[in-house]
């Protein structure tokens, strides 16, 4: 298989070739490693390179010998580094697989690399003192977001069909958008989180993957999505398998749409054409839009997800200090980091059992505003990918709220729903000077297959494909040469 296929192929499209016999498994591994190595000395996007040794896969699974890659956060494997964007991390063997990435590994996917992350995801661009800075492969000098930004690098610059990815606050649908992906975050509770955690980061963050197409989200939520004991949460199964609710068109549903952001930001000319033309466009399949948007308290929603991230980053960086002091610890650290662990280390258990009033208070108030339209439309960020180097953990501040405050100034639209716990989606909708844009589509908690049967109807009317990224695993013109 010469890199030029593989890099033209989704999951799904490769699966299929490597269950016909049309190709092997390892004829697809050595076209993937080529086009990662290809794409990673500009990139900067995996931690350590292509792994010599990659984890075990069930060679019966419904994607065998297809590859992936985990990043390098939160999800890990028995036997493999997980350094969490971190120099404290920086010896950190994990002595057990999470369930999901048993989930990862029973569905055949190969793992060939792990993929960069700010350090324990704090920063919404990848780039920490422990792996350096990762770069958009539409343009070096912009960053591919964060902090899934070395998943979305790889997966968009043709090395990966898909990647594994996580969201607290948008970090899956963040880089979906800056890289020209499809970027899924699932309900909570739809992805297993144990057995190390059972409601990560006290319910706002939650598991899954980056992807080029549509079909290839449904295919992997097929495969990793549902309950494990001992988890807390237990949904019901979809009616239908996600694969072929993204082949058949929804139902008229009611869409609402804003570009009005909920937090205090200012959104770019180009993502709000962004959404009212993509509010066109569902009008014109048939669905009913009108424009809402949604109302919460900035300041109050800035001050509770700082106590709820500091409290989380504090018991995080404790359990990895062993036996250092604090001293030793926050040497290691990054300067934003030490804030959010020092917060943390100080606050009172009750202001963290208040921020979790406060989210309560506010997912059932999302979720009044939701009784009156099935998806809610909006930009997934505020502007297209920034320069590399704005948003830096190297930076001073004096508290966790002003760092969160300066972020949702970029990432205005993804964190509520990472708050109420709701499924929402970033998709591809066009260009701004030569960087993609994307918008996010939200749903009523447990409906994914809504989410993804809309997001396959804008890829259907999309047509063309987008053009290719100035960064590709593919030469730029094929030749005979060419390895295979």
């Amino acid at each position: 298989m010469r890199p030029s296929e593989y890099a033209s192929l989704d999951g799904t499209a490769l699966a299929a070739l490597l269950r016909a016999g049309e190709v092997t498994a390892e004829e697809v591994r050595r076209a993937a490693r080529s086009c990662i190595v290809r794409v990673d000395t500009e990139l900067n996007a995996t931690v350590g390179g292509v792994l010599a040794d990659p984890p075990a896969h069930d060679p019966g699974g419904p994607f065998a010998g297809v590859p992936f890659a985990v990043k390098d956060l939160v999800c890990h494997a028995e036997g493999l580094p997980q350094q969490s964007g971190s120099l404290l991390c920086a010896d950190t063997v994990a002595d057990h697989d999470t369930h999901l990435m048993r989930r990862w590994r029973a569905a055949g996917l190969v793992t060939l690399c792990r993929t960069t992350t700010p350090e324990f995801g704090l920063s919404c661009s990848t780039e920490s003192r422990a792996t350096g800075i990762t770069r958009n492969p539409f343009r070096l000098d912009a960053t591919p977001g964060g902090s899934s930004g070395g998943s979305a690098a790889l997966v968009a610059a043709g090395a990966l069909p898909w990647a594994h990815a996580n969201d607290a606050a948008g970090s899956i649908r963040i880089p979906a958008a800056l890289c020209g992906l499809v970027g899924l975050k699932p309900t909570r509770g739809r992805i297993p989180s144990g057995p190390d955690a059972d409601d990560p980061l006290f319910g706002l963050s939650a598991e899954f993957a980056l992807t080029r197409t549509v079909r290839d989200s449904a295919a992997l939520l097929d495969a990793v999505a549902g309950w494990e004991p001992g988890e807390r949460y237990q949904l019901p199964a979809p009616g239908l398998p996600y694969s072929r609710a993204v082949r058949r068109d929804p139902p008229r549903l009611r869409i609402a749409f804003t570009s009005t952001p909920p937090l205090t930001a200012r959104v770019d000319t180009a993502h709000r054409r962004a959404v009212e033309e993509t509010a066109a466009v569902l009008e014109a399949l048939g669905h009913e839009v009108t424009e809402t948007p949604l109302a919460l308290d900035p300041d109050e929603f800035v001050e509770n997800s700082a106590r709820l991230w500091s409290a989380s980053v504090a018991d995080t960086v404790g359990g990895f200090a062993r036996d250092r002091s604090t001293y030793e610890t926050d040497r290691l650290l990054e300067p934003v980091t030490r804030v959010f662990a020092a917060q943390g280390r100080t606050q009172r258990w009750s202001d963290v059992s208040a921020a979790r009033g406060w989210q309560n208070r506010l997912t059932r108030a999302v979720a009044r505003q939701f009784r009156s339209f099935d998806l809610h439309l909006t930009p997934t960020v505020a502007r297209t990918a920034w320069p590399v180097g704005l948003l830096g953990l190297d930076q001073h501040v004096e508290r966790p709220a002003q760092w969160l405050a300066r972020l949702f100034e970029f990432v205005p639209f993804t964190p509520l729903h990472n708050v109420t716990g709701q499924p929402a989606i970033s998709v591809p909708a066009g260009f701004d000077d030569g960087l993609p844009v994307g918008v996010q589509l939200a749903a009523h908690p447990g409906r994914e297959d809504l989410l993804l049967s809309v997001a396959a109807q804008l890829e259907r009317a999309a047509g063309a494909p987008a053009p290719r990224p100035t960064v590709h695993a593919a030469p730029p013109a094929a030749s005979p040469q060419e390895g295979s």
